[in-house]
């Protein structure tokens, strides 16, 4: 694989009982893409994501972070070896602001605020964290809400506040789980646009999606699975004319890609 790769998975199976997921899955995601990773229900996509973010163990495989060995390797310690990952309904506390969610993100990547009595150091963190939460939510057009529950923003908005939780642990690689189901159409380009944003600051993003308008807005390169293997790695404008990505969505992808 090749030297400036942020990502890569080699071999990767997995199986629940009888039920073969994933079949010996090959890829890499070089420093500064945009990936979407896309297949039809029942493809392989969340067990993918899932393996990879540390949520499910893999049955055989390797799977490396910037070269490192991370295959198996507790969530807490993926976050800190540079990956973070959202989720495709984030449930937000009732009794907590955004800006407090953002700021309990900080706390969990980093475990800085965790002791009754801080030392300055501890406050100069802290400091540093607000800032960032701060400077994210304006990133992420949330500043308007920074100070409303967490609970009562829109759908939308929550989507893009997971994002913000994601990036206060400053990740290298972001996995971003159906970022736009759900969403509004003008959220949905807020997201694609804060998306570019982010990786322009030197973010990679490898997102698994639906959506064939957001993956052509959104991402330089695609990655299909159907049946647990990847059938396709090529650019959006060529997932309509791919044979096998054709195959996979038994024609449904061909007119959405065309539109």
């Amino acid at each position: 694989m090749s030297t400036n790769a942020i990502l890569e998975v080699k071999n990767l199976a997995k199986a629940f009982a009888a039920n073969k997921v994933l079949h010996h899955v090959n890829f890499e995601v070089k420093q500064g893409e945009i990936v979407g990773l896309l297949g039809p229900n029942g493809s392989g996509k969340s067990t993918l994501l899932n393996i990879i973010s540390g949520f499910v163990g893999p049955d055989a495989g390797e799977i490396r972070l910037v070269g490192r060995s991370i295959a198996g390797m507790p969530t807490y310690r993926l976050v800190q070896e540079g990956m973070a990952r959202t989720f495709q309904l984030p449930i937000m506390p009732q009794k907590m602001s955004v800006l407090e969610v953002a700021m309990a993100a900080a706390t969990d990547a980093h475990g800085v605020f965790s002791t009754l009595f801080r030392t300055a150091r501890d406050r100069a963190a802290e400091r540093r964290a607000l800032e960032r939460a701060r400077h994210l939510l304006d990133e992420l057009l949330l500043t308007r809400v920074a100070h409303l529950p967490a609970s009562a923003i829109s759908g939308g908005q929550k989507k893009l506040l997971g994002i913000v939780c994601a990036l206060m642990a400053e990740p290298r690689l972001l996995m971003l789980d159906e970022p736009t189901a759900g969403v509004h159409p003008n959220v949905r380009n807020d997201i694609v646009q804060a998306l570019h944003r982010l990786n322009a600051s030197g973010v990679t993003l490898v997102i698994v999606e639906h959506d064939m308008h957001f993956i052509r807005d959104a991402c330089s390169r695609c990655i299909v699975l159907d049946q647990g293997e990847i059938v396709a790695s090529c650019r959006p404008d060529e997932l309509a004319s791919n044979a096998r990505v054709v195959q996979a969505y038994l024609g449904a992808s061909v007119e959405v890609a065309k539109a």
